[in-house]
């Protein structure tokens, strides 16, 4: 699979008809070397350096890139690897856990919308708004810490919280956002080893969480709950990559092909001096050269 088609060969723009098992967490397409792979991202790194600094100078559009995932999926793995090189001054990343009691204070997209890129620079959310169809849905009992009016939460409060989040992401993109979004599609059986692999590595241990192992125990309602929220939420605007996760070399060159497809759909270029400037870059130069 040629490096330009991967940023399309995962997406899912219209999602009434997706489901989780036409997908396989172990897929490589037809890339069996790591070693290649390796190359291709270092080439992504460098392109998406290049294009950041347009991005960032040009001042129009905003990226927002959201990662969603089961633990040991790679979250943390992607960012570090794909970001490389990217310019800290136009990049800010946030990383969303349980909310806090000023949080819950606010509607469930609050603590989000501050957190979005400014014009020029690219977001990135560790996890983000989509928890709350995803752990909430999963133990419904934390709706319960949320304060809604109890008249509030019916039966229809998933689609009613997908209606929200698709008129919030349609908002954003007219406004010059452009959102990706990313599933790190990761295997049960994945999972179990890499989690092993914290427990019997001391370097790893740090890692390790007893709350993962009590979440692992709801695989079933989280596979089911991410297949509704990427089928109700996938759009042209901001459309969701399921990328297969098993591999984690994999996973880093389909998340750089995204991004760096997506900031070369933006048209990206520095700013052009008008004739005005010019001359007073034209006399600066000829200050400068006197002296």
């Amino acid at each position: 699979m040629k490096i330009d088609k991967l940023a399309k060969a995962y997406r899912v723009e219209g999602g009434k008809h997706f489901r989780l098992k036409d997908f396989d967490p172990a897929d490589t397409g037809h890339w069996r070397s790591k070693e290649h792979a390796q190359e291709v991202l270092q080439q992504g790194i460098v392109s998406t350096a290049a294009l950041q600094d347009k991005l960032y100078a040009q001042g129009h559009w905003s990226l927002l890139l959201i990662f969603q995932a089961m633990d040991a999926a790679g979250k943390d793995g992607i960012i570090k690897h794909v970001m490389t090189g990217v310019n800290p001054q136009g990049c800010q990343v946030y990383s969303f856990k349980a909310p806090s009691d000023v949080e819950l204070q606010h509607d469930f997209l609050w603590r989000t919308t501050h957190c979005l890129p400014e014009r020029g620079h690219i977001g990135i959310f560790n996890r983000s708004y989509y928890e709350e169809v995803l752990v909430v849905r999963v133990h419904p009992e934390i709706l319960k810490s949320q304060k809604l009016p109890s008249s509030l939460v019916g039966k229809n409060i998933w689609e009613e919280r997908f209606e929200d989040i698709r008129g919030f992401e349609r908002h954003m993109a007219r406004s010059g956002t452009v959102i990706r979004k990313f599933f790190l599609y990761v295997s049960k059986k994945e999972q179990k080893r890499r989690f092993l692999a914290r427990l019997e590595e001391p370097e790893k241990n740090w890692k390790f969480s007893a709350a993962d192992i009590r979440e692992r125990q709801c695989w079933d309602d989280y596979q089911e709950a991410y297949e509704h929220l990427i089928r109700n939420t996938s759009t042209g605007h901001a459309p969701w990559y399921v990328v297969p996760a098993d591999n984690k070399w994999f996973t880093r060159i389909v998340v750089s092909a995204v991004i760096v497809d997506t900031l070369e759909s933006l048209s990206l270029a520095y700013p052009k001096v008008d004739e005005s400037k010019r001359k007073e870059l034209e006399a600066a130069k000829k200050l400068l050269l006197s002296k």
